[in-house]
Parts: structure tokens; C-alpha cells; sequence
């Protein structure tokens, strides 16, 4: 669908300077931390060694799908000493609704092998160790580092990255440069609940095939408005995740 933003609009994005962009982007952060006041991970977790698995577990598949099997998996195997002599079979057997559950059944065994080999059990609490882990990239290691030990880092997955793109702070698709660019225009503090706010947003709002603009607390903000429903009630009845849209609209001056 074209963009319905007035010309005049869409040549100041075009011509935005970086500082302007600095400036938008982190009035975008304020209006979602507003929205999303309890914007966080979303995968059940109480401990480093059950995130990182949960993680793992959670490429190609949702979050609740994910918690769904994680509470009989922990139970069975409460830390990586546990998991590390685990047969695959049963693995499988408890993972399987995840999706891909022998490769990934194969990656967190062998994950635990090497926590309890060259860590003692523990979780690495830097990138550099976490990412020479069976099935962890970049992505997962920045999950933990600023979920389970406070280290402050970007999450792009594909709601980060979409939304990045769509509000005009990347054309990149590579998560890396896509990491980079919006590094470049948030406070390093602010970074996990930057992932947080724009992963809940992509969810319950921007979604990936109908994004619910009508009814976007960022909306004139972002150089993409129009590009999904803009009746604002159909609008708002395409948020997710029990979101509600409130009466007479968003108020964010």
C-alpha cells in the first residue's frame, strides 16, 4: 500500500540528520515504554542455565510454545550436570512441540556438555564464550547477558528488525549491521529494553503482514505509516496478546 504521509513528512525523513534521528528514536523508546510498561523477556526462566536453554529452544517458534515445554524439561533436567547426561530420545520426547526437536535436542545436550566441561555447569557471562556454544549465535548470547546478568545489549530478531527497518533506522536485513545501526542511537544502557519495547510492539502491533497503523502510538513517527490498516478501529482490533486500545485513542504530546 503507498504511504499516506503527507510529502512534506516524508521529505523530512528523507532529509532527517543523524542527530534528528537520535532524537526520534529515543521519543519512539519513551512512547513504547509508556505503552508496553512491562516490556520484558518473555520466555519463563528463574535461573542463567534455564534461559540460555529456552532460548535455544525458541528459534523457529514462539515464546509460549517454548514455555509450554520448559517446566517438564527443567524439571527433568535442573541444571547442565543433569542435561549434559541426558539421552537424546527424551529430550526429543519433551521438545518436540518446539519444532526442529532433534537438531534441537542434539545443540542443548551438547550445549550442557560443554557448560559442565570447560565452564563447571555455570553460564559464560560474556559474548565471546556464550557464542562458541552448540546452537547459541549472537542473538541468544545477548538474550542472556542482558536478561540473566544485567549487561545491557540489543536483541535483533525478526520483530527488531523489521520494525527497525519500517521506522527507517536501517536498510540492512543482516542482524549484525542491523545491531549496529540502531547501536548507534540509543543510550548502551537503554539496549535490552529497547529489544523488549520493540519486540512487544512487533507482536502486538507493527505486525509483520498487517501492521495495525491506524491505531499506532508511534504513528507520526514513523516514515512506514500507511503501509498496513488504517481504519482505526479494525485497526486496533488486530492487537495481539491481549492488548487493549484505549477509548479516544493514544495520548503521547
Amino acid at each position: 500500500m503507498k504511504s499516506v504521509i503527507p510529502a512534506r513528512k516524508r521529505r523530512q525523513f528523507a532529509q532527517e540528520t543523524r542527530l534528528a534521528k537520535v532524537r526520534r528514536a529515543r521519543k519512539i523508546d519513551r512512547i513504547l515504554a509508556r505503552v508496553f510498561p512491562d516490556a520484558r523477556a518473555e520466555l519463563d526462566f528463574t535461573n542463567p542455565f534455564e534461559l540460555l536453554i529456552a532460548t535455544v529452544l525458541s528459534a523457529q517458534t514462539t515464546d509460549v510454545r517454548v514455555n509450554q515445554v520448559t517446566p517438564e524439561l527443567f524439571a527433568r533436567y535442573p541444571s547442565a550436570h543433569e542435561l549434559a547426561v541426558a539421552t537424546r530420545e527424551d529430550v526429543e520426547a519433551i521438545i518436540r512441540p518446539t519444532g526442529f526437536f532433534r537438531s534441537k535436542a542434539a545443540n542443548i545436550i551438547a550445549l550442557a556438555v560443554q557448560l559442565v566441561e570447560r565452564h563447571g555447569g555455570e553460564v559464560p557471562r560474556t559474548q565471546k564464550e556464550l557464542v562458541k556454544l552448540p546452537g547459541v549465535g549472537v542473538k541468544t548470547a545477548n538474550v542472556v547477558l542482558g536478561n540473566a546478568f544485567d549487561t545491557p545489549g540489543l536483541t535483533v530478531d525478526t520483530h527488531v528488525g523489521r520494525l527497525a527497518r519500517r521506522m527507517g533506522f536501517t536498510t540492512n536485513t543482516d542482524p549484525l549491521k542491523v545491531e549496529a545501526d540502531l547501536e548507534d542511537l540509543y543510550d548502551p544502557r537503554d539496549l535490552t529494553l529497547v529489544s523488549h519495547r520493540l519486540i512487544f510492539m512487533g507482536r502486538r502491533i507493527c505486525h509483520a503482514r498487517r501492521p495495525a497503523c491506524g491505531a499506532c502510538p508511534i504513528a507520526n513517527l514513523c516514515p512506514s505509516y500507511g503501509e498496513g490498516e488504517l481504519d482505526e478501529h479494525t485497526a486496533a482490533s488486530l492487537f495481539a496478546y491481549g492488548l487493549t486500545y484505549p477509548e479516544g485513542g493514544w495520548d503521547f504530546d
